[in-house]
Parts: C-alpha cells; structure tokens; sequence
C-alpha cells in the first residue's frame, strides 16, 4: 500500500474516530532536521515505502523462516550477505546496508568512545529510564503487548536492549562493528509487525491508529531513549563535552535514519529535539492496561539480579528517573526507606565515579553490580553479549 492511499484509509479512520496521529502538524517541523529542509508529507502519515511492501509478500508467500535460518550468522557490519534469502529480500538488503552520505565517522568514532565512558549511565538510563517509559507511550505500549514479542518480553527485552547497546558499542559503524546490520534487521521487523498488527483482534480493539509504526512514533521512541538520555545527563551534571553532545546526537541520527526515517525529520541539534520531544512524546505520556501488565513483566525480570536489591528499590529507582507521576499510574508500591536511599546514594555514586568526590560511598559495590546486572541480563537473556539473534515475527500475540 501506497503513502497515497494509506493518507486515505486513516483519513477515513480518523473520521469514524478510529485513528490519531502523534501531535499537530507543526509539532513536527523540519526546518532544523538533518536534511536542512522544509518538509512536505508529515511522519505521521509516513511508514516504510521499501520494507513494508517486501515484508508483505515475504510473509504472504512463506519466506519469513527461510530468511530467519539464512540471516542467523549475519551479524558483522561487513559480513556478506548470507545465501539462502529471496532474490528480492537480499536485493533491498543489498541497498539499505549502508551509511549515509552525510554520516561523519569522526563523530561516529567520538559517540562510541562517549558511549564507553558512560556506559554506567546509559545502562541505567536505557534499561530502567526509557524501558519504562515505553510503557507509557500508548501505542508504543500496545504494539509490544499484542506483537509475538509480547509475549515473551525477556526475550523481547533482549532484542530492545542489543539495539542500544550495538548502538554503544566501539565500532558500532565501523565494518567489524554491528549496529548497522542490527538497524536493517529492526527495520525489516517494524516492517512485518506493520502488516500483522492490523489483523489482531486485541490491537485493533485497543489501538487508536490503523497502521503502527509511523515515522512519527520511531521519532517518538528516539526522544524516549536518545533524547531523554541526554537531558538526564545534563541534569545530573555528568561531564558533557559539546563535542560529546553533537557525537552522541550524530550517533542516534544516523540510527533513526537507518530505521528508515525520512531525513528531513530527524532533528539537526539538541535544541530541535528537546523542542520536538516537548511537543510529540511528554503530552502523550499516559497509562494503559497493556503498558502496565508490560512495566510490571520487565521489573519482575529485573527483580531477577537479587544483588541484594529489592524490587522496592527498583521501583523508587523508577519514580527516581522518571517521576512520582508515572510510578502511580503503573502502580509501583512505594518504599520510602528505598527512595531515601536512592535520592542520597546516587548522586554520591555519580559523584564518586566522576571523580568529584574522593569519598567512595557505602553503597558504591551494590550500585556498580545492579549497572552489570542489568546489562547482562539483557544481553542475550543473560548469556552471550556478542549478539541477541532478531528473528521475524510471524504472527502476533495469541488473545
């Protein structure tokens, strides 16, 4: 299906009351996007013109298992592409499996080194800030519950985490890096849960849109994780180079456009996004019924690292990073022992890892285990951190 005539059905939708979109027009302005340029079509009304018709005959005619055997072992961003997939499948393969002509690698290589000296950080803040956030985006919330993925969602967590921390990764851009082939693959799945979500009865029911996934909502999510990360930063005062800041942004543009995002709205500076993210992620902040079953699945996993932390902390840790707000509509149980202890151990833990203080707090150990306890867990279920396989859906989650 066509930009053209999917502007028609959520017209149509939109008019019975069946669909939304992420904000008005303007919120998504892209005079300040990577591209430099005014854009016509809004992302709202954008999905994947070169994936979601391929995916489409992929899963039609059988191929989606074909293709899950055959891409198992491409992992490297300079691996060949495996023999065994459709002509056609490898042919899109073959034109998407690259950077940008506008990517700089000295800003690719500065974010990775970034990413290496605030992995503590970027662990804490992907895993228990944004992680948690995604379940208070609506259709972010409801996409996930009612896809396969949701129904497995250490699993699914796995699948979310490798993708932030390919992103991390030393030479994720690099050919011997692999954040460029795990994009592709994201991106080919977005693709196929576009064209099954739609025949779930328990989406349709829920959702307020008749196709997901938007250019807006993959703009959404960026601001939840890219966005929401580098104010958190500035917030904590962690040392925050300019240079560092415009590495870590160039790092998430080139990812936002490698999931197939139009360039001329992937904001161009910190100042774009901060503004876009105002506008189209904290007004549609809100619970739902999938969103919290989700939240309670991933703090029960990570209850899993015991480490000597409660799931009471956890949940202040949560409130911490996100608000009182949000914890009272997923329904996370206070402790206020373990806020106290978050609200003081944190910020000495920061201080003391930064260097600005030459006291090491009491509760440093136990800070430093649940960061490695966390990343491992999601890594692979715990496993292997090389790589988290992403296989293609073929169906969503059962009723």
């Amino acid at each position: 299906m066509d930009n053209l005539s999917r502007r028609r059905l959520l017209s149509l939708g939109a008019a019975l009351g069946l669909a939304g979109v992420a904000g008005p027009g303007q919120a998504w302005a892209s005079t300040g996007s990577v591209a430099g340029a005014a854009a016509g079509t809004g992302p709202e009304w954008i999905w994947d013109d070169l994936a979601d018709p391929l995916m489409v005959r992929m899963l039609d005619n059988g191929h989606v298992p074909a293709i899950n055997a055959a891409w198992g072992s491409w992992v490297n961003n300079n691996d060949p592409l495996p023999s065994g997939l459709p002509a056609e499948f490898a042919t899109y393969l073959g034109k998407v499996n690259k950077l940008p002509s506008w990517a700089d690698q000295t800003k690719l290589t500065r974010a990775a080194d970034f990413n290496r000296r605030r992995d503590t950080y970027l662990f804490m803040l992907y895993g228990l800030g944004s992680g948690i956030m995604s379940t208070v985006i609506p259709r972010e919330a409801r996409s996930v519950y009612w896809s396969a993925g949701g129904a497995d969602m250490q699993d699914r967590a796995a699948k979310t985490f490798t993708f932030g921390y390919d992103l991390s990764e030393l030479g994720a851009f690099k050919p011997t890096g692999q954040f460029v082939v795990t994009a592709n693959k994201t991106r080919v799945v977005h693709a196929a849960v576009r064209h099954l979500l739609p025949q779930s009865p328990g989406w349709r029911a829920a959702a307020d849109e008749t196709i997901p996934i938007s250019a807006a909502d993959i703009l959404v999510t960026f601001h939840s994780l890219g966005t929401y990360v580098h104010s958190k930063l500035l917030e904590w005062r962690i040392p925050y180079s300019t240079a560092d800041q415009e590495a870590f942004l160039h790092s998430w543009q080139v990812a936002v456009h490698l999931l197939g995002v139009p360039d001329e709205h992937i904001p161009q500076t910190w100042s774009a996004a901060l503004a876009q993210s105002k506008q189209v992620l904290t007004p549609i902040l809100t619970p739902t019924d999938e969103g919290i079953a989700l939240a309670e699945d991933l703090l029960g996993l990570t209850a899993q690292i015991d480490l000597g932390v409660t799931r009471g902390f956890l949940n202040e840790f949560v409130r911490y990073v996100l608000s009182d707000e949000v914890g009272n509509w997923l329904g996370l149980k206070r402790d206020y022992a373990a806020a106290a202890l978050v609200r003081t151990a944190w910020p000495a833990f920061i201080l003391f890892r930064e260097g600005l203080s030459p006291v090491m707090p009491g509760t440093f150990y136990m800070m430093d285990q649940l960061v490695r306890g966390l990343a491992m867990l999601f890594l692979n279920k715990g496993g292997s951190g090389t790589t988290t396989p992403i296989t293609i859906p073929t169906g969503n989650r059962a009723a």
